[in-house]
């Protein structure tokens, strides 16, 4: 399994440097998961940067993968991980999500650098 978390989603949608790197994981996706605080963050993103019929779609497209909402499971686990790590929320959240399913994170996210089962990209 496959989890890209935001900054790898905006990076693909706007054609960056590391688009293509993301695109291997965001085109299978029988094997991306992608937790709802994902579609928070790049809706939000989108809805500031563009308008809100453009981050529907954004939204709409990545709902074709496995969504995984936040389970007091996760949460919990998220919040140990965010207390040893020094994580924020979200990203305690995400790499907890991608724990639970096994999930390789695709990130250019400084604050997961060097952290075991994460696929860290420098942004470019």
């Amino acid at each position: 399994m496959n989890l890209v978390d935001s900054s790898g989603w905006l990076e693909y949608l706007t054609d960056g440097k590391n688009s293509e790197i993301f695109s291997k994981p965001l085109n299978n996706k029988e094997e991306l998961i992608v937790p709802s605080i994902i579609l928070y963050e790049v809706f939000k993103v989108i809805l500031r940067e563009k308008d809100e019929n453009t981050a529907l779609q954004v939204v709409a497209t990545m709902q074709q993968c496995k969504v995984i909402e936040l389970t007091s499971e996760i949460a919990i686990q998220a919040a140990k991980l965010s207390f040893e790590k020094k994580l924020p929320m979200a990203d305690s959240i995400i790499l907890s999500t991608g724990y639970l399913y096994n999930a390789v994170i695709w990130t250019q996210n400084a604050d997961f650098k060097n952290i075991t089962g994460v696929k860290y990209l420098p942004k470019k």
